[in-house]
Parts: structure tokens; sequence; C-alpha cells
């Protein structure tokens, strides 16, 4: 089975993209995904579960004891390649069930690939996940674990305290960065995640509709503080069902469809084609 790899330095640039660069990129890839396929196993029921062959089938032939124990393989990702550069911002946009959260979660090493390669240059940071947040905990102590989970020192931490929680408008209502993550709502909680995860410069930093919590005022300085990533040559990947959202941030957009790259192109020409698919804007 692939795994996920770091770019090896002597075919960094054998793999390139259909996309050209623009002036805010640069000809540096930051992921490389080659032939990808992911897929799921869900179990059901079927003969022979349990018993004695079954389990020797299942040490000598994966397939045959998959078959008779019933377990059900969903493709969610089909032959995906594309390079991203350094200082590019890409959404993934397509229907539900199309493949876009789970290549996310591949490209973040938490899912392993069926057939191909991923290769990044640097630590991919899926948000939510590096600032994990406890709910026992109060939101300000979360502010310190959150930010030395994703390797910034004490020192870095105490600098961009105060930072994350005007960021994240915690204390727009009252004192709640002293009270338990218990008593956040989850739009609260989503909110201060990514302030937490916005607060480092990342290599690759993959956002899950991070952009459709909270109000229009912490959208814009959520697309502001991406912006302002970019610029310190990260890479960021956007999942949004929000194509406003998409044409704010990014300038580039994969479009997945059933699994499989359906368009990877500028931001205007794919969502075009998309909300033809569609039907219509979102």
């Amino acid at each position: 089975m692939a795994d996920t790899d770091t770019i090896p330095t002597s075919n960094i640039l054998s793999t390139t993209s259909t996309i050209p660069t623009t002036s805010t990129t640069s000809t540096i890839p930051t992921v490389v995904a080659d032939g990808v396929d992911i897929v799921y196993r869900v179990n059901g029921t079927g003969a022979g579960r349990g018993s004695a062959t079954a389990a020797l089938n299942r040490i000598l032939r994966r397939k045959k004891t998959e078959q008779a124990a019933g377990v059900r393989k969903v493709h969610a990702v089909r032959n995906v390649s594309f390079t991203a550069y350094r200082g590019e911002a890409i959404g993934l946009i397509g229907t539900n069930g199309s493949g876009k959260s789970t290549l996310l979660k591949a490209v973040a090493g938490l899912l392993p690939v069926e057939n191909g390669r991923i290769f990044t240059d640097g630590q991919p940071s899926l948000l939510g996940v590096n600032a994990a947040l406890m709910n026992d905990l109060t939101g300000e102590r979360n502010v310190h674990l959150g930010g030395l989970a994703m390797g910034m020192s004490r020192e870095q931490v105490k600098e961009r305290y105060q930072d994350i929680v005007d960021f994240s408008g915690i204390n727009e209502k009252g004192d709640f960065i002293t009270l338990p993550m218990r008593t956040y709502s989850s739009g609260m909680a989503a909110r201060l995640r990514f302030s937490i995860a916005a607060a480092k410069d990342h290599d690759v930093l993959l956002i899950d509709e991070a952009l459709a919590t909270g109000d229009r005022t912490f959208q814009k300085r959520s697309e502001a503080r991406i912006r302002e990533l970019r610029k310190h040559a990260g890479t960021v990947f956007l999942v949004s069902h929000n194509n406003k959202s998409i044409r704010d941030t990014c300038d580039r957009v994969l479009w997945l469809e059933r699994g499989e790259l359906r368009m990877d192109g500028a931001t205007d020409d794919v969502l075009k084609e998309y909300e033809k698919f569609t039907g219509g804007k979102k």
C-alpha cells in the first residue's frame, strides 16, 4: 500500500501541473499527488464470518476474505494527480460525497492511499486536528496546548496569545476564554480552532469548511489571514461549498466529482463550469 512521503529533491520538478504559475506563486512544489486512489472498506454481513476458514483466508487471500465477510469497498478518490506550488491558495470543490475531505485527510497523512503516492515538502497541517481542543479545559488553556501541539514554543504562544483570542472573537460577548470549552457553541469552538491554527505560518495549511463558520466579519478576517499565510510562502488548500469564499480566497481550483478530478484550473474558469453543472451559484 502506498503512503505519504516528503518530496524527493532528486526529482522534485519532474512532476508538473497543467496550471501555469502566476506572479503570486513560485515554481517550488509543496504537494504532489500522483495517481492517488483512496478506498474505504465497510464491514457488512456475509458467509464465513468468524469461521476458522475465514480466518485462514484472511491471512492468505485478503480479497476472498473480504468477499466472504461481506466487506464492501467504497472508492472515494480515483486516480487523482496534481501538483501544488508554494504561494498558491487552492480551492477544492464538488458536490457532497465527491471525495474532497477524504483527499484533504490523505494529504495531511491521516488516511492511507490504496494506489499512487502523495509527496509533501514540509509538514501539512489540517485545521482542527493539529489544534485539537479539550472540552473540560478552558479556552485559555486550550490556546496554550493547541499552540504547543502545532510546534510553537511556549514563548511564541505567549506572544501570540492575545492576538489569537482577539482574532477568534471569543470574548466579544463576555469573558468566555476563561470558561471550559464545553460551554462554547460549535461555532465558537470552530473559530478558536481556526485562530490557533492561523497563528502559525504553515508549510501547507489544509482547511475544511472553516470559512463557513461564524458571521461575515469573522469570515473576512479568515480570508485576510489566508492571504497573509500565502505571502509567507505557504500553500493553502480550502474545501468549501461557498463559491464566494473560494473566489475571494483562491487563485486555483480542483473540482472533484465522484472521486475523480474533473477539472483543474484558474478559479473563475473552474467555478464557471461547476456552476453550470450544479445549476447555479452558491
